[in-house]
C-alpha cells in the first residue's frame, strides 16, 4: 500500500508547477543522483499559504515534494518546523515517527531510512522548504 502510495505521487504528483508572485524560493540539487527540486514558496502571515515545486529525480524525491506541498499548505511555520523535524527523524529510522499521526502518509516513507542513499533523495524538497523557511527568519 506504501509503496502504491508513492507511485501515486510520482506518476500524478500534487502541487507540480510554478507559483506566481511566490514570496521565497529555493533550488536544491542531489548532484550524486541527479534529483532537482525548485520550490516556491508564498506566505500569509506566519503561514504558509501556497507552494508549488518542479523538478526532476527518481521516484522518492518527486513523491516526497508532492506529499509535502499537501502536508505543509496551511501550516503555520512552527507547525510546518515540526513535521519537517518528524520527518528527518523518520528518514532517520526513529520508529516512534513512524506512527506518529502528524507525519499522515508522509509515514509511507518509512522504509527508505533502510537505504542510506535514498534517505538524501526523500529529504531533498524538504531541504528546500528549510532553506525557504530560514531565509524568511534572516
Amino acid at each position: 500500500m506504501y509503496q502504491e502510495m508513492i507511485l501515486d505521487h510520482y506518476r500524478r504528483p500534487r502541487n507540480k508547477g510554478t507559483l506566481e508572485n511566490a514570496d521565497a524560493s529555493a533550488e536544491m540539487r542531489n548532484p550524486l543522483c541527479g534529483d532537482e527540486i525548485d520550490l516556491q514558496v508564498k506566505f500569509t502571515g506566519d503561514s504558509v499559504d501556497d507552494l508549488r515545486f518542479s523538478g526532476r529525480g527518481c521516484s522518492i524525491s518527486q513523491a516526497s515534494a508532492s506529499m509535502m506541498t499537501q502536508i505543509v499548505k496551511g501550516k503555520s511555520t512552527a507547525e510546518v518546523d515540526d513535521i519537517r523535524n518528524r520527518f528527518r527523524e523518520l528518514m532517520l529510522g526513529d520508529q516512534t515517527a513512524a506512527s506518529d499521526a502528524r507525519l499522515g502518509s508522509l509515514r509511507a516513507f518509512s522504509g527508505v531510512s533502510r537505504f542510506p542513499a535514498r534517505v538524501k533523495c526523500a529529504l531533498l524538497a524538504w531541504n528546500a522548504l528549510d532553506t525557504v523557511l530560514v531565509s524568511r527568519r534572516d
